[in-house]
């Protein structure tokens, strides 16, 4: 099957309260079940935001507390979940996003590459160490999150490894939310693949007396041929839309971008 319905859930994530996050999130799949989600993606640390300092509080394994409870929601709805959590793994604390199956329950998981030294990610959290692609029904999918989508060596080994379509949970900033829409065209230009970017909207304060850090929205679908699909704009709120992967394929044909590289002078990637 190349047709995926895919909804981006658009959320205002509330800073260390993932009793109210876990209520909008469960809100949030009935919906995109309800408009005829395939798959739903939530933003970057949907479950508590960037509170870092607590993130040893916070965070769960990955087959129990708040992964358990969207693996059984998964089941429950009938819909295929992803979006990033704080995960306790082993001593460290990871910025995780899993692939939750109804059926299968799930998947495995991404873990953040690239941590972002200016919410100090780098200080609190420990880096992923392993790439994510998986054939799901729809097709070969992969996951990146936030950051990841400045660091062009990771899409394009997703693109070598048949990747159709990159989802990207994230929590981009306001003021930066140009480079946001134009790295979602450029990766999915480059690669000749479908990106999913789900961005948080809202506001929050990481620290007593600064400013506070406003998060506009703007979740993207982009085409393999760099055309915006669906883009929602700075509300909550879940956006559906039906993709068809084989556009990949169309793409990647028209213009063989892959088949001209050449490894030999700049690497694999």
């Amino acid at each position: 099957m190349a047709e995926l319905i895919v909804s981006m859930a658009q959320m205002d994530v509330k800073l260390g309260n993932p009793r109210i996050n876990w209520g909008k999130m469960q809100q949030m799949t009935t919906v995109a079940k309800a408009q005829g989600g395939q798959l739903v993606v939530f933003p970057e640390l949907w479950d508590v935001g960037f509170a870092l300092e607590q993130a040893k509080e916070f965070a769960s394994s990955l087959s129990g507390g708040l992964f358990a409870q969207v693996a059984a929601l998964s089941k429950q709805q009938g819909i295929f979940i992803t979006g990033s959590m704080l995960e306790k793994r082993g001593l460290g604390i990871t910025n995780s996003a899993p692939m939750v199956s109804p059926i299968n329950g799930l998947m495995g998981a991404y873990r953040k590459i690239h941590l972002f030294p200016l919410l100090r990610e780098d200080l609190y959290l420990t880096a992923g160490e392993a790439t994510f692609t998986a054939n799901l029904p729809w097709g070969v999918t992969s996951i990146a999150i936030c950051y990841d989508l400045r660091f062009p060596e990771l899409f394009r080994r997703y693109a070598l490894e048949g990747a159709q379509v990159v989802v990207v949970p994230c929590q981009w900033p306001a003021e930066r939310i140009g480079h946001f829409k134009t790295l979602l065209r450029a990766r999915a230009i480059e690669n000749g693949m479908y990106i999913v970017a789900v961005n948080r909207v809202g506001e929050d304060v990481l620290e007593e007396g600064e400013a506070p850090r406003r998060y506009s929205g703007h979740s993207m679908i982009v085409d393999p041929f760099g055309e915006v699909v669906l883009q929602a704009g700075n509300v909550e709120g879940v956006f559906t839309a039906q993709i068809d992967l084989s556009t990949a394929d169309r793409a990647r044909a028209a213009i063989p971008v892959l088949e001209g590289r050449r490894p030999d002078l700049y690497g694999s990637y």
